[in-house]
C-alpha cells in the first residue's frame, strides 16, 4: 500500500508532466519552411485514372487516388452538390481513426490566416466550393507525436470542361505545428 507522500509525489510529478507538454517546448525545431504552391486536382468521377485527384498535406503534393490511398481530401463534382472537396470519412473511408482528416472554412483570407484551429474541421461532410474561398485541412496522424498537419488553401480557378480545381496552398509539414504562414513556423 502506498503512502500518502508516494502518492503525493506522484501526483505532483503528474501534474508536472501535463503543464511541461501544455506548452510547444516538447517539439522538435521546424526543418520545412512553409511555401506557398499552387496545384491542379482533378475530379474523382470523370477523368482518366492516371490524373491527381487527391491532395496529401504530408507530403505537400496532389496525388493519385489510384496508387496512393493516402490523401487528405480529393476534389469531385457529386451530382445536385458541384464543385466540392471530400475528406475520406465523406467518401466511406477512414472511418476507424480516432484524428480523421478534416476541412473547415475560417473567417480569415488566406493572407491573414496565422495559424489552424485544433478543431471544427468537418470530417464526414462534402463542402462545397466556389472560387475565391480559403479553406484549412487537418492531415490525417502524420508523425511519432501522433499527431496531425496542417494546411492553408484557396480556390483559384474551377475549369468545368477539364473537371478540375486550382488550389492557392501553404501546407506546414513540421510535425506538432499549426502555424500557416510562410517561413519556418514558430506556432
Amino acid at each position: 500500500m502506498a503512502s500518502r507522500f508516494s502518492r503525493a509525489l506522484a501526483c505532483t510529478t503528474l501534474l508536472g508532466l501535463l503543464v511541461a507538454c501544455s506548452n510547444d517546448d516538447f517539439l522538435p525545431d521546424p526543418t520545412v519552411a512553409n511555401v506557398v504552391d499552387t496545384l491542379t486536382l482533378f475530379a474523382v468521377e470523370g477523368t482518366p485514372v492516371g490524373t491527381p485527384s487527391g491532395y496529401s498535406i504530408i507530403d505537400g503534393q496532389a496525388v493519385r487516388i489510384d496508387q496512393r490511398p493516402d490523401f487528405d481530401f480529393v476534389y469531385g463534382l457529386p451530382a445536385g452538390v458541384g464543385p466540392s472537396l471530400l475528406p475520406p470519412g465523406a467518401l466511406g473511408l477512414a472511418q476507424n481513426l480516432s484524428l480523421r482528416p478534416g476541412i473547415l472554412e475560417p473567417s480569415d483570407g488566406f493572407d491573414d490566416l496565422e495559424i489552424a484551429q485544433l478543431n471544427g474541421y468537418r470530417t464526414e461532410d462534402t463542402i462545397s466550393v466556389a472560387i475565391g474561398q480559403t479553406f484549412v485541412a487537418r492531415s490525417r496522424v502524420a508523425c511519432g507525436l501522433g499527431v496531425p498537419m496542417y494546411a492553408k488553401l484557396r480556390i483559384l480557378s474551377i475549369d468545368p470542361l477539364q473537371r478540375s480545381v486550382t488550389l492557392e496552398t501553404l501546407p506546414n509539414r513540421n510535425c506538432g505545428y499549426r502555424g500557416l504562414q510562410p517561413g519556418l513556423p514558430d506556432a
